[in-house]
């Protein structure tokens, strides 16, 4: 490979890691999932430890996929790993479809406005199930 070649070929990984990347900010950013987060964990004095830790982990797991690190972990680490990441994408989750109002549309279609606590814990535990499940038959 030619020096030009793999300098296109870097502009071009580049352009397109600035726009994904992008698209993920704009996407955080315009339906305030961050802050909305915050009010459902009753954590608002943690928001920029919050932001650090999506940044960081952003960033950690780009380099995870980009250079193709592997790891064995023991069963028990897994399934911290697995509940970690259950939390993580159930409460992000959580805070997207509050964002966008999702629940309450389906909890008034149910019947169920008084049940609404009920409903998101449901998708909350059932994410941590998920990645439990994920990560402990994986291994």
């Amino acid at each position: 490979m030619s020096f030009w070649s793999g300098l296109l070929l870097a502009m071009i990984g580049l352009g397109w890691g600035v726009a994904v990347g992008s698209g993920f900010v704009a996407f955080i950013t315009v339906l305030d999932l961050i802050p909305r987060l915050t009010q459902l964990t009753n954590s608002r004095r943690h928001i920029r430890k919050l932001e650090w830790a999506l940044i960081c982990g952003v960033v950690f797991f780009t380099l995870v996929d980009f250079y193709g690190w592997q790891t064995a972990l023991p069963r028990l680490a897994a399934s911290v790993y697995g509940l970690f990441s259950g939390v993580f994408v159930g409460t992000l989750a959580a805070g997207l479809t509050e964002a966008l109002n999702v629940f309450p549309i389906i909890a008034k279609r149910l019947q169920m406005e008084d049940k609404l606590l009920y409903l998101l814990m449901a998708m909350v535990l059932g994410k941590i199930a998920g990645s439990l499940v994920q990560w402990l038959l994986a291994l």
